[in-house]
């Protein structure tokens, strides 16, 4: 997605376009993979945290990104695919590389829907997050590692 497109995109969302809003958008989308609030600290050091962070924040709320715990207590965040409002639960599977510590979007392994999850009376979800932990292919195959996966 290019620069235009972006602007576009934030701004069917209702998010103005504002300078540093791009730089993270733009930031997230060509990482292609999810990015912690650490790692968008070394990829745009023009940046201090706090903005990036308030910018985070904002896109939270305004569905531009979608966020994750990656296991290890760190927020990762990924820039939302849908189109659509209020979709911060795009059901898919994360899994984080315990090796070269990144988190990868699993988008072809669906979770269940939040509406098909049986909650005890008076709790009411608001997401759901499943991260599998392991060893990513490029990690694998340079470190020579053997599937120790057993499936029990």
């Amino acid at each position: 997605m290019n620069k235009k497109e972006m602007i576009l995109r934030m701004e069917r969302k209702g998010v103005k376009p504002t300078a540093n809003r791009l730089i993270v958008a733009c930031e997230l989308n060509n990482a292609k993979i999810p990015l912690s609030l650490a790692d968008l600290t070394e990829r745009i050091p023009q940046m201090d945290r706090s903005s990036l962070f308030r910018v985070l924040t904002f896109f939270l709320q305004h569905d531009v990104v979608d966020s994750f715990e990656d296991g290890r207590g760190i927020i990762n965040y990924e820039l939302c695919e849908t189109e659509a409002e209020s979709l911060h639960h795009e059901n898919h599977v994360h899994f984080y590389c315990e090796v070269c510590h990144r988190s990868y979007c699993l988008r072809d392994i669906q979770m269940i829907d939040m509406e098909n999850v049986a909650m005890p009376e008076g709790f009411v979800p608001h997401g759901i997050s499943f991260v599998i932990k392991g060893i990513c292919s490029t990690c694998k195959k340079s470190n020579g590692v053997k599937n120790s996966f057993s499936g029990h």
